[in-house]
């Protein structure tokens, strides 16, 4: 099995910022993308920013220019930081791994933002 640990949720003031980190452990034979995913209050879960082994990334239209999402690949470890927050970041964030393209997805438990206006 693929355990994925996030951490670096909290509260935080609008315009301030947060590092969120995920580890993945396990039996772990690949990994095609990694990524952040969030799911507010009512909410369907959306993609926030993810990031191939190779490097390449793709975010949301509503996080563009502001998050920043980063691997290291040795570790089986994403970071996303998140700069300029705003009330409507606030949700839990989860993290997920994707061992080859339209093969297994893994979650995580989920880490709560909350951005305060």
């Amino acid at each position: 099995q693929v355990q994925l640990v996030e951490s670096g949720g909290g509260l935080v003031q609008a315009g301030g910022s947060l590092n969120l980190s995920c580890a993945a452990s396990g039996r772990i034979f690949s990994i095609h993308a990694m990524g952040w995913y969030r799911q507010a209050p009512g909410k369907q879960r959306e993609l926030v920013a993810s990031i191939t082994r190779f490097g390449g990334t793709n975010y949301a239209d509503s996080v563009k220019g502001r998050f920043t999402v980063s691997r290291v690949n040795a570790k089986n470890t994403i970071y996303v930081q998140m700069n300029s927050l705003k009330p409507e970041d606030t949700g839990v964030y989860y993290c997920n791994l994707v061992t080859t393209p339209g093969g297994s997805a893994y979650w995580g438990q989920g880490t709560q933002v909350t951005v305060s206006s």
